[in-house]
């Protein structure tokens, strides 16, 4: 109980700023692999500090309050990750956010936040069934869907499930919202819906949405991490370097990608789900048979 409590102070203080890091390495890297110099590794925390400096002004008070509502559900999510509670309510939780992330950017009632929106829930189509396949696999091969007896067992998940994983990398693509899957908003200016889903956010809501990006990469990274450890504690170091591997991996496609259109990423996410993750779940129930 105790370890849990420090677990989650943790992912609640830490997050953010290893989130925040995490971000400006991103654009450190990126922009070497344009052949520029980029911003300072602590920019996006002078941005996210401007951000909430400016004046206040919200299209709607509703916008606030669903992107609120659209973090304590993040935080809700990770802190329940961290305390080793039951994964699947973790992605039945993550996904309620993302819904709240939807109607906050609809609420506006702007053609580009609309479009944004829709797109978003196209993006939530495409990545939900490799989501709930990654927590199937990991019942199977631990008999239980709690992340602290996943994380105990004796053997790393992914020696049963490389399939998944692959197909949870993927997704990542999409979730973390990196070309050629940045359909519903962009990190980078080559969007010709100008911003999607954060259109219509400024100062203080676009903060909220930027910190709580953070909050979810850094989750997402542990259900990255999640595959790896096992009771060894060396298994923790194993995880930290697979985590910057496939950090590395997300930020080379970004940079290396063209755009995709929107119902083709939802044909291509669900092929290889059903490919990578189906056929490893096929596989493993065959085995316990």
């Amino acid at each position: 109980m105790r370890n849990s409590i420090i677990s989650v102070a943790a992912y609640l203080l830490l997050a953010p700023v290893i989130g925040g890091l995490l971000d400006g390495i991103d654009r450190k890297i990126s922009a070497r692999m344009q052949r520029r110099v980029g911003p300072p590794l602590l920019q996006p925390f002078y941005d996210v500090s401007k951000l909430l400096k400016k004046q206040v002004i919200s299209v709607t008070n509703a916008q606030t309050f669903l992107l609120m509502s659209y973090m304590i559900f993040i935080l809700l999510t990770g802190a329940m990750f961290f305390a080793g509670t039951d994964i699947l309510l973790c992605m039945f939780v993550l996904s309620t956010a993302a819904m709240f992330l939807y109607f906050a950017a609809t609420v506006t009632g702007s053609p580009y936040s609309t479009i944004g929106a829709s797109r978003e829930l196209i993006q939530t189509i495409a990545y939900e069934p490799a989501v709930l396949m990654s927590c199937v696999g990991f019942y199977l091969v631990d008999g239980s869907f709690e992340i602290s007896k996943i994380a105990s067992s004796q053997i790393s998940s992914i020696m049963y499930l490389p399939g998944v994983f692959a197909a949870f990398v993927f997704i990542l693509t999409i979730k973390m919202r990196k070309s050629p899957f940045d359909i519903s908003t962009s990190h980078h200016a080559h969007q010709e819906i100008v911003k999607g889903v954060t259109s219509e956010m400024g100062a203080r809501n676009l903060a909220i949405f930027t910190v709580t990006e953070w909050y979810e990469n850094v989750f997402l990274m542990g259900v990255v991490g999640l595959f790896i450890v096992n009771k060894d504690p060396i298994s923790i170091a194993v995880a930290v370097a697979v985590i910057f591997a496939v950090f590395f991996l997300e930020i080379l496609i970004d940079n290396t990608s063209a755009r995709m259109k929107q119902y083709e990423m939802l044909k291509l996410s669900w092929t290889i789900t059903l490919v990578l993750a189906g056929c490893n779940i096929w596989v493993l129930m065959l085995m316990i048979k």
